[in-house]
C-alpha cells in the first residue's frame, strides 16, 4: 500500500507517519510538506509542495497512491485570515481536486471537533451533529467550510472512499514547542510551566472539553487508511472529559468561579496588545463545541486510547517545561530562536512557521 500524507511534519503528521510505518500493509509513504525536514523516517520519501499555491505538483505526487491523508492546516498568522483561508479552505480544495484527477481511491481528511455547531456539554453527540462551526472562530469556520467541500466532493465522486476524522485537542510531548508557539506565544517561560505553579483553574459551566494523545490519533488515521470499508466521519477522543473538577485534580489546583466574559475579554485584550497569538474565537469554540461520542470509531475500527486525556495533557505540560520538540520545521525547539527573539521579530500572531 502506498500512502501520501499531506502536512506530514506537524503534531499529527509525525504521529501518522509513526503509525503507518509500523503497519506491514503499508509499503511506502510520501510525506509532503512546505519545508522539507532534515530527519529521515522509515518507509518515507519527503517532497516539498505548498497547497496554497499549486496543485499540479500534488497530482503528480498523488498518482499511483492507494490513499491520500490530508492534514495540512494553518493556525497562524491569526491576524491574516486571507492567508489562512488560502491554505485551509482553498488549499484543501486543491488537494481534493488533485485526488480526483490522480484517481486515488481513498481520501482521509483531518476535520476536528471544531467543525461542529454549538452543542451540549452534558451529553455526548454522534457524528450526525451539524457541522456549521462556531462563527466567531476562524478555525471553526474554516473547518466547517471544508466539510462542505467534502460534501460536494463525495456527491460528485461516489466511487471515492472519504473518511473524516474529528478529534478533540491533540497533545504530545514532542509537539510542546510548536503548540506553545502557536497558542501561547513567547511570554510563557518554560521553567514555570509546572503543575505546582498553577494554583487555580476557572470554574465555568461550559468549560468541558475532550483531548487525546497524538500517537493515538496517529493510530486512528492508520486504521482509517488500511480499513478499506471505513468511510464517513469518526469522532476521536480519549476519556475522561476534562472539566474544571478534573483539571483541578490533575493540576492540584482549585477551581474558582469565573464569568465566561472574563475569559473572552482577557483573550481579546492580550491578543490585541500582541501579548499572545490566539484571538478570543478560540475561547468561544472551546465553550461551545459539543461533547463527542466516540462509539463509532471504537466499534467499527477497533480504536481505543492508550493514554487518558489527562495523561496527554500532563505530557504536553512536561514537554513545554522541557522545551521538547522534534526535528521538523513546525516542531523543532530552535524554531523560536535564542530567547525567542524570532517570535518577536516576525510578529506575534502575524506569521506562520
Amino acid at each position: 500500500m502506498r500512502v501520501v500524507v499531506v502536512g506530514a511534519t506537524g503534531n499529527v503528521g509525525t504521529s501518522v507517519l509513526h503509525a503507518l510505518a509500523a503497519d506491514e500493509r503499508v509499503d511506502s509513504i510520501v510525506g509532503i510538506a512546505r519545508r522539507r525536514p532534515s530527519l529521515s523516517w522509515p518507509k518515507t520519501t519527503w517532497v516539498e509542495a505548498d497547497i496554497s499555491k499549486d496543485d499540479g505538483e500534488l497530482e503528480r505526487h498523488f498518482r499511483g497512491s492507494d490513499c491520500v491523508v490530508h492534514l495540512a492546516w494553518l493556525i497562524q498568522p491569526s491576524r491574516d485570515e486571507a492567508t489562512l483561508y488560502a491554505t485551509n479552505v482553498d488549499g484543501s480544495q486543491r488537494v481534493f481536486n488533485a485526488v480526483v484527477r490522480a484517481e486515488v481511491p481513498a481520501l482521509v481528511y483531518a476535520s476536528s471537533v471544531g467543525a461542529y455547531s454549538p452543542g451540549p456539554k452534558d451529553r455526548a453527540v454522534d457524528e450526525s451533529w451539524e457541522t456549521n462551526g462556531v462563527q466567531t472562530s476562524f478555525y471553526s469556520r474554516h473547518k466547517a467550510a471544508t466539510e462542505r467541500l467534502l460534501d460536494s466532493l463525495e456527491a460528485s465522486n461516489p466511487e471515492l472512499r472519504v473518511v473524516r476524522l474529528r478529534p478533540g485537542l491533540i497533545f504530545k510531548r514532542e509537539a510542546a514547542t510548536g503548540i506553545r508557539r502557536l497558542f501561547g506565544g513567547p511570554f510563557i517561560p518554560n521553567p514555570l510551566v509546572r503543575t505546582s505553579l498553577i494554583p487555580i483553574v476557572p470554574r465555568l459551566e461550559r468549560l468541558r472539553f475532550q483531548a487525546v494523545h497524538s500517537l493515538d490519533v496517529g493510530d486512528a488515521y492508520r486504521r482509517a487508511v488500511v480499513t478499506t470499508d471505513a468511510h464517513g466521519p469518526y469522532n476521536v477522543a480519549a476519556e475522561p472529559v476534562l472539566d474544571p473538577d478534573e483539571l483541578g485534580r490533575l493540576l492540584g489546583a482549585r477551581p474558582v468561579p469565573l464569568p465566561e466574559s472574563a475569559l473572552r475579554v482577557g483573550a481579546d485584550l492580550t491578543w490585541k496588545l500582541r501579548l499572545q497569538p490566539s484571538p478570543k474565537g478560540w475561547v468561544d469554540m472551546a465553550l461551545n463545541v459539543p461533547i463527542m461520542s466516540t462509539r463509532r470509531i471504537r466499534d467499527e475500527l477497533g480504536w481505543s486510547e492508550t493514554r487518558t486525556s489527562g495523561e496527554a495533557l500532563l505530557e504536553l505540560l512536561d514537554g513545554m517545561r522541557d522545551g521538547s520538540g522534534v526535528d521538523t520545521p513546525p516542531l523543532a525547539p530552535e524554531t523560536s530562536g535564542p530567547m525567542r527573539v524570532r517570535e518577536f521579530v516576525t510578529g506575534i500572531g502575524r506569521t506562520s512557521r
